[in-house]
């Protein structure tokens, strides 16, 4: 798994260094107030891509962080609701009298064999 991660990363990787070199031009942005910015091309789609994923980053860690929370709260609930270890009693004194002998098992009456259909 830790290969497919790593791998994934790298390739990630070289797709923007290629995007990064292939279109190295200046760009200008129109702002407010007739303000220009001029910068790289790379350097945009990289800030605007970091800036739209910001929110949904934003929301899958409060999202970890509520589940987190609910779990950390079921595990305390069950560990109070569940009673602990019984603490280890005494060991019980031994009995003065031997226990009775079990009364022997009855025998079964004997079973006898089922006649043939051509005997009745």
């Amino acid at each position: 798994m830790q290969f497919l991660r790593t791998a994934f990363w790298v390739v990630l990787v070289i797709i923007i260094m290629i995007f990064t070199v292939t279109n190295w031009t200046p760009v200008s942005i129109n702002l407010w107030s007739g303000k220009q910015l001029v910068t790289k091309l790379p350097v945009l789609v990289i800030v605007a891509f970091l800036a739209g994923s910001l929110p949904f980053w934003a929301l899958h860690k409060a999202t970890r962080w509520r589940l987190r929370r609910k779990l950390d709260n079921a595990e305390r609930a069950l560990a109070a609701a569940v009673p602990a270890a019984y603490p280890a009693s005494e060991p019980a004194a031994p009995a003065l009298t031997p226990a009775p002998p079990p009364p022997p098992a009855a025998e079964p009456p004997p079973i006898r064999p089922a006649p043939n259909p051509g005997e009745l």
